[in-house]
């Protein structure tokens, strides 16, 4: 028994250690789900308003009578958003109300008549839950909606010539229309969350392309875990070289651990995150790019490296000194981020190749030699692109041949970090300065943002900010996608069609309504 525990014990402990650390976290607090809570009511509120329902006809005695165009006209929620903790978003309305207006036809012996009729529902209770999965594409995702819809009474107001000979039949509609009514919110939530809402979160990035030489993994690692407080998720954060996708840096970065719930939401980056990138970058070839676009070697340099290698050209050709030298630069390994409680950094090895460059013949090497550069970065968001902003902090080059010859190199060293700090910093800055969008919806945005450094890791502290309402982000992606419009279309009347069903065919006592 003993050796079995031991056993289990051992097993749980190497699932531990496989586990993939992210590279990536959000999570979202009480204070963001406060933002969230007006742009949720004010949804739920359209959803609910869209509700249709069918006509219906019946007898009650003597009396036959006709209800149509059934339309709702105000809404007054009391509507709250929290977390479920393990399971994900609590929407609930209690004791509110719903004003409705619809048409009637009214057949007593001989007497006709029509009008309209206000109703109003009281009493509105609606209790509704979000499950939230990651899907099989690492997508967040609303998997069921669980709903619980009722209202404890409904009251009309007759107009017309008979109006008021009416009311003592306004119980027995109102009855109906009530029951009716119950049957139609559920649906109607339902289809918000599962068709509409998840719509919303298809805009969120999973697996899609940088520029046109890396992209990033945003997929969800396991399913978001919920508390009383916080919506806690952990994303892959893994850059990729798009000519080689399945060639990946393993994560052996430190966890990001979150610990503050002050702001509406907090973003956590490993040196993972920022080492997939510079692996990526380096594998896809950009740093050759980047420093074939920049170079220009300064005269004064040129001259300095003259009067360097003179006595290695006069050995070799004299005539070579008519000729025209070069630096050839080549990173030579991937960059290695750097992340401390005093900032960021990031380290790079070059090869620097000293070349003499006679026309129309090969270049003649004079020397090579191994640069160290230290580049500061600073970590900053604009909306909700992370970019870094790099600055040349120590420079040293030494020589690959000889302790002597890396003595004779020092003169150089002031001259070449100039040059590296005006031509091929600023155009690396310019290139990275786009940034990188983090996975949150369109239409949402970081503001106030604060940058903590620590030790493996940095985390970005904010508030949100809606640039647009959740509706117009939502047919906006409806609008982009033609498939998935139709595919509404096929939802909506599919929808539609289980609310005649419903509504259709019920029992108020004894009384039938009928479609």
């Amino acid at each position: 028994e003993k050796l079995f525990v031991s056993v289990i014990f051992l097993l749980s402990l190497i699932t531990m250690t496989l586990a993939e650390p992210p590279g990536c976290k959000i999570r979202i607090t009480n204070r963001g789900l406060e933002m969230l809570k007006a742009e949720t009511k004010k949804f739920v509120e359209e959803e609910l308003s869209n509700i249709t329902m069918p006509e219906m006809r019946g007898k009650e005695g003597r009396f036959q009578y006709t209800i149509k165009d059934v339309k709702i006209t105000e809404l007054n929620l009391t509507s709250d958003l929290r977390f479920q903790p393990d399971v994900g978003l609590l929407f609930e309305v209690q004791n509110s109300s719903i004003t409705l207006n619809f048409q009637r036809r009214i057949l007593y012996w001989l007497f006709y008549d029509e009008g309209a009729i206000n109703a109003s529902a009281e009493g509105v209770n609606i209790f509704t839950v979000l499950h939230l999965i990651k899907d099989k594409d690492g997508r967040l995702k609303i998997s069921n909606v669980t709903c619980d819809a009722f209202i404890t009474k409904m009251r009309a107001r007759f107009s017309g010539t008979l109006g008021r000979v009416y009311d003592f039949i306004g119980t027995f509609l109102t009855t109906g229309m009530r029951f009716v009514l119950n049957k139609q919110i559920c649906p109607a939530l339902n289809h918000a969350a599962l068709v509409l809402i998840n719509q919303l979160l298809e805009t969120i990035p999973v697996r899609t392309e940088v520029d046109s030489y890396v992209g990033i993994d945003y997929s969800l690692l396991n399913d978001p875990v919920v508390t009383e407080t916080s919506l806690d998720m952990d994303f892959r954060g893994m850059f990729y070289d798009l000519k080689n996708e399945n060639e990946t840096l393993v994560n052996y970065a430190v966890n990001p651990v979150v610990r503050e719930y002050d702001r509406m939401i907090y973003l956590s980056l490993s040196e993972y995150f920022f080492d997939s990138g510079l692996f990526s970058y380096f594998k896809g070839g950009l740093q050759k790019q980047l420093l074939l676009d920049s170079f220009q070697m300064p005269k004064d340099l040129e001259m300095l490296l003259r009067t360097t290698y003179l006595g290695t050209i006069m050995m070799l050709n004299p005539a070579l000194m008519e000729h025209p030298l070069s630096l050839e630069l080549e990173v030579t390994s991937p960059p290695r981020s750097t992340i401390k409680t005093s900032g960021a950094s990031v380290a790079v090895n070059c090869n620097v190749k000293v070349l003499v460059l006679p026309p129309g013949k090969p270049a003649v090497q004079l020397s090579s030699m191994t640069m160290e550069g230290k580049f500061n970065a600073k970590v900053s968001m604009k909306g909700k692109r992370l970019a870094i902003h790099l600055d040349l902090r120590r420079f040293k080059i030494f020589s690959n041949q000889s302790a002597l010859e890396s003595l004779a190199l020092i003169p150089l060293q002031g001259p070449l970090k100039t040059m590296l700090q005006i031509s091929v910093v600023p155009l690396i800055n310019n290139y990275i300065k786009r940034g990188v969008q983090i996975p949150l919806p369109d239409g949402i945005d970081f503001i106030e943002e604060v940058v903590e450094y620590h030790n493996g890791y940095i985390i970005v502290g904010a508030n949100l900010h809606f640039r647009t309402g959740l509706r117009e982000i939502i047919e906006r992606k409806l609008s982009d996608d033609p498939v998935q419009s139709i595919g509404r279309d096929v939802e909506s009347r599919l929808h539609q069609l289980v609310v005649e069903v419903q509504g259709g065919w019920s029992r108020v006592g004894a009384r039938r309504i009928e479609p």
